[in-house]
């Protein structure tokens, strides 16, 4: 059957006006053109105040806001965040007081105690693997490995790590996030799945050293995650799985004991994660709070997230 359809009569159509309509872009919200010598504050201010800017622009106010009155400011980070050379703005914001704990996964150990020891990280997995070299470094298994037996189960993973490269005054312990969080008694936490990292490869690696300092961290990050919730903020820096599995939990901890205040939270990555998103960015905030959702080169954007800050609180 044919079914007859209406026939639109476009000289009735209810035309709007422009100076009436809503518009969500105006002109006092487009970008300046950056002068030559301007200061970061120019550049900041002539950012357009649409979108992600906008967004960013709120959040760096929000953490700056937190920061003086004394909130808990926390992150988690990924191996990608040191391996781009992010770790001495990191440990800016805890000699400043801006971030009162730090987590990471275990990647983060590697590249951090190989910068601290050797000054330099990061193998050619993709020429090491043809022979089977890859992750063979004795120096920094045993380092790590040494360290967590000696004492991970009694001071934690990150710490035992931090406090041994002090010990051993390692040459470039300035730019270890790590020795710094122990020297500034800071919590470093470190979130380790077994098999993920190369010093596991190795036939001292003991299992259940790993898994009682690595427990000792995530109960002690559970405590920090506790404080985030009364008001301050957790920012996620490149890790896509890990640490975002690890926060939910421990957030869920901490509500289940009363902590249920409202905070901020914010990914940044280079793409888009479903476990991010969900984890730190909605699932959170569900009763309250705000969630925020960055997405460039590390390298890029977390410094200008850092500059932007250290403006807002001078």
């Amino acid at each position: 059957m044919k079914r007859k359809l209406p026939h639109l009569d476009l000289t009735k159509l209810k035309p709007t006006q422009l100076s009436t309509r809503p518009s969500k872009v105006s002109v006092n919200m487009m970008a300046a053109v950056p002068a030559r010598g301007e200061s970061f504050a120019d550049f900041w201010a002539g950012l357009p105040d649409v979108l992600a800017a906008a967004e960013l622009r709120e959040l760096v106010g929000y953490v700056a806001e937190a920061t003086r009155a004394g909130k808990v400011v926390a992150a988690g980070f990924g191996g990608h965040v040191i391996k781009t050379g992010l770790s001495p703005l990191l440990i800016d914001l805890m000699r400043t007081g801006v971030l009162s704990g730090l987590a990471c996964n275990g990647s983060v150990c590697i590249h951090d105690v190989e910068l601290a020891l050797a000054g330099k990280t990061s193998e050619d997995v993709d020429a090491s693997l043809r022979d089977g070299s890859f992750g063979m470094s004795a120096d920094t298994a045993d380092f790590i490995l040494g360290a967590i037996a000696e004492r991970g189960a009694k001071a934690g993973l990150g710490r035992a790590l931090g406090d041994a490269l002090l010990a051993v005054k390692a040459p470039h312990a300035d730019v270890s996030i790590l020795a710094q969080g122990a020297a500034l008694d800071v919590p470093v936490t470190v979130h380790v799945a077994i098999g993920t990292d190369i010093i596991h490869m190795h036939p001292r690696a003991d299992g259940a050293a790993l898994g009682a300092a690595s427990l000792y961290d995530f109960r002690l990050f559970a405590d920090v995650v506790a404080g985030v919730t009364d008001g301050g903020a957790y920012l996620n820096f490149g890790s896509a799985v890990i640490m975002p599995e690890v926060f939910l939990k421990a957030l869920s901890m901490a509500r289940n004991l009363g902590y249920n205040g409202d905070f901020v939270s914010a990914d940044f990555d280079f793409i888009r994660h479903y476990r991010t998103r969900t984890n730190v960015v909605t699932r959170p905030h569900a009763d309250g709070g705000r969630g925020y959702m960055f997405t460039g080169h590390h390298e890029i954007m977390i410094p200008l997230f850092c500059a932007a800050l250290k403006e807002a609180l001078a």
